[in-house]
């Protein structure tokens, strides 16, 4: 593939209008700055081989300061693996050097599938050798050729991962989507729910799976809840379901701002007040409410009512817990309805879309920003945990999962 440029200037130009348009200034970037520095860069890039002039329009995007902006193809190389793999990777320093360790593994995503499991070792794809910080990137629709390792033993093994094809819309980048929620009982009155993303456009159909797997539980006996929101790449507005879980009446979770709403100013008690909706009627409501006016809200929780595991709550995050997972983790942290456990938070959150710029390339930008329930950004700050625990990398090896077990005891009031 090549691209003239004219196209190239084509693409750039779609870039900058988008990011005048719609980018959220959370950063306080001086946009008349940024559209020098394009311009300054742009004779280069017009010049430069493909794969110069995407990493070039990465670096320029970089300079806004945001997290949820990208420029990809529609069939993408670059997408994290979470993204493609269903894994997240840790960078593992041991004496003789730096390792990629699998650390997050998704219940029937495309690693798991291929037999790896959290505590292997990535030595190389598809021959080439893999070392931290570069990340390791598989594309959609390929198969690639992993050598991973054993920890400890020094054992090797070929697996070949399968990453499968998926297209991009507006709403989504062609990601793969792991699969959600996942719950199981794993004690004595305890449950288990594991969030590796909140899917959907609006989560209707994530509330229904979450609704059937709660009860599922509470027939189980299950008063004590663990919920696991380890390596979620983010998602949907289907976080607020599972944030109606944790409480029983109708309280602020946070409030997202439009651009033009930041710009302006507000007052976050002036913001319209809007429980995640119910139902689909609800939604098509809530939709024509605010088709015609500005979209800031405060969302609130549903109003659920009493949950047999109230108080008795313990949310499971790690460095991979992504963008609504964190707005879930600060919710329940802020109000006090769970104990958070782990390690501190990703700090990606703000809500984006994807926009065509032209010969199969999109722009994922940020258009929403999101406060806290108290008026705080999580943006670049994250989640930090009530009990700060460390992975052991020597226990996955082993197929221990210490913070769980630390979460287990906590929930159990050890």
């Amino acid at each position: 593939m090549t691209l003239d440029p004219k196209t190239r200037a084509q693409i750039l130009q779609s870039i900058k209008k988008l990011v005048l348009a719609h980018h959220i200034n959370v950063g306080g970037i001086d946009y008349g700055a940024w559209n020098q520095r394009v311009d300054g860069r742009t004779a280069d890039l017009m010049g430069s081989h493909l794969a110069a002039f995407e990493a070039g329009v990465r670096e320029l995007l970089a300079e806004l300061k945001t997290s949820h902006t990208v420029f990809y193809h529609s069939l993408p190389k670059e997408l994290p693996p979470q993204h493609t793999i269903n894994a997240s990777l840790r960078d593992l320093v041991r004496n003789d050097g730096h390792k990629w360790m699998f650390l997050d593994v998704f219940e029937d995503g495309p690693a798991h599938v291929a037999g790896i499991r959290p505590g292997d070792i990535l030595e190389a794809v598809d021959g080439t050798a893999c070392l931290p910080p570069s990340t390791p990137y598989f594309a959609i629709g390929h198969a690639h050729m992993l050598l991973v390792g054993k920890l400890g033993n020094g054992s090797q093994k070929e697996i070949v991962i399968e990453v499968p094809m998926r297209k991009g819309t507006k709403q989504r980048p062609p990601i793969v989507e792991p699969k959600s929620p996942i719950h199981a009982k794993i004690g004595s009155k305890i449950g288990l729910l594991k969030i590796p993303y909140f899917p959907g456009v609006v989560g209707m159909g994530f509330a229904s799976a979450l609704d059937a797997a709660v009860q599922d539980l509470k027939q189980q006996g299950c008063e004590r809840l663990i919920v696991d929101l380890r390596g979620n790449i983010g998602g949907s507005l289907g976080f607020a379901r599972l944030a109606s879980y944790m409480c029983a009446g109708q309280i602020a979770i946070g409030h997202s701002i439009t651009p033009r709403r930041l710009r302006n100013g507000y007052h976050p008690e002036a913001l319209p007040r809007v429980p995640m909706p119910r139902s689909r009627p609800e939604l098509l409501f809530t939709l024509a409410r605010f088709s015609f006016r500005d979209k800031s809200v405060m969302l609130l929780t549903q109003g659920l009512g009493t949950q047999p595991f109230h108080n008795r709550i313990v949310v499971l995050v790690n460095e991979w817990t992504n963008s609504a997972a964190e707005m879930e983790a600060n919710f329940a942290a802020e109000n006090q309805l769970a104990t958070i456990v782990g390690q501190k938070t990703r700090g990606n959150v703000l809500g984006a879309m994807n926009f065509r710029v032209g010969s199969g390339y999109w722009l994922r930008l940020p258009v929403f920003g999101w406060f806290t329930s108290k008026g705080r950004s999580l943006e670049g700050n994250g989640v930090d945990p009530d009990v700060l625990v460390e992975i052991s990398a020597d226990a996955l090896a082993d197929g221990q999962d210490n913070q769980m077990a630390r979460a287990v005891d906590i929930v159990n009031g050890l």
